[in-house]
């Protein structure tokens, strides 16, 4: 009778330890710069409560906005090293590794999502770029989602190139904003974001460039009356897992990963597609006038700053430009 409760008692242990290991829950951690109220959180949001959901709740993701875990370098390095499990990059913002990704962000290299989604998946460049990030950084891109594309405010109307002409021009401190501002003629101006609504109020700039979400969120529209769709930056945004993070889930949780990031890709984009459809109209109500500037001078007006990146990365920048642009 004793042994028979020992072997009753033993088997029931091992099935514990047996239920115990097929439901181990995985607790997750995923950091970002954009605030909680932000489409990147809500996407974010829908990717964790579809993982958990998928999983059968045995992935957990923790979700850390307003940049709680640093910059997007910083959480990129954090990603390199295993002790983040996901963040978001932008394909260009991979240029602080690679110089070559830099063409990525180039104005006007890169017409709209769907040509960015080639020019990071069916190109020379594109696939070099996976690789290196793969095998260099410790990380894999899951899924890609289209973030916004950069619209300039103004205090006075953009009908065309000239009208940016000596104007103090808002950039964040990143060379390819920067080079937009000058090479149009404007005064590039870099500034903290959290200082830019009082300085168009104050007239202390001109204008700024940020995706319509960001100028919405931000009440941009308050103090500028004006909006040109300069269309010169098109922001994507990767989701991005550690190696390390994928080598310890067991297969049938990296696939639940990997499929989930897609649907949240293409939940993020959606939402942003949806929110510009409607953003022109509501900066209209506000009393917001919206012109459409011819953007060939525009983009003619960007070769020296082309001219540089392909010095800067001889053979492969050459290449790199040359093969983007003739994406059909």
């Amino acid at each position: 009778m004793k042994g028979m409760f020992k072997v009753a008692g033993m088997t029931m242990l091992f099935g514990m330890m047996a239920f115990g290991a097929n439901e181990k829950v995985y607790t997750l951690k995923m950091g970002m710069v954009a605030n909680n109220s932000s489409n990147e959180y809500k996407a974010a949001e829908y990717f964790a409560e579809n993982l958990a959901k998928e999983s059968n709740g045995q992935i957990k993701l923790e979700l850390y906005p307003n940049a709680q875990l640093g910059d997007d370098r910083t959480m990129l390095e954090q990603l390199s090293a295993g002790v983040l499990d996901f963040t978001f990059a932008e394909t260009g913002r991979f240029n602080i590794f690679f110089p070559e990704a830099q063409v990525y962000s180039l104005p006007y290299v890169i017409r709209d999502f769907d040509h960015m989604k080639k020019a990071t998946n069916d190109t020379k460049i594109g696939k070099s770029l996976r690789n290196k990030i793969d095998k260099n950084l410790n990380m894999t891109i899951l899924s890609q989602a289209y973030n916004g594309t950069r619209q300039t405010t103004s205090n006075k109307a953009i009908e065309k190139m000239a009208d940016m002409k000596g104007m103090k021009l808002r950039v964040p401190k990143a060379e390819a904003n920067l080079e937009y501002a000058k090479n149009v003629g404007a005064s590039p101006t870099p500034m903290a974001f959290s200082e830019v609504y009082l300085a168009l109020q104050t007239n202390a700039v001109d204008g700024q460039e940020n995706p319509l979400s960001a100028i919405r969120a931000q009440k941009f529209y308050e103090v500028q009356p004006y909006l040109a769709m300069t269309n010169h930056i098109l922001n994507d945004q990767l989701y991005m897992v550690s190696n390390e993070t994928m080598s310890r889930l067991p297969k049938n949780l990296q696939k639940v990963v990997k499929e989930q990031a897609e649907k949240a890709a293409e939940y993020h984009t959606q939402l942003f597609v949806d929110e510009e459809a409607q953003l022109l109209e509501f900066f209209k109500e506000n009393g917001v006038t919206v012109t459409n500037p011819n953007l060939d001078e525009f983009r003619k007006s960007m070769k020296p700053f082309y001219d540089v990146y392909i010095k800067k990365n001889g053979k492969t920048g050459k290449e790199a430009v040359a093969e983007i642009t003739s994406l059909n």
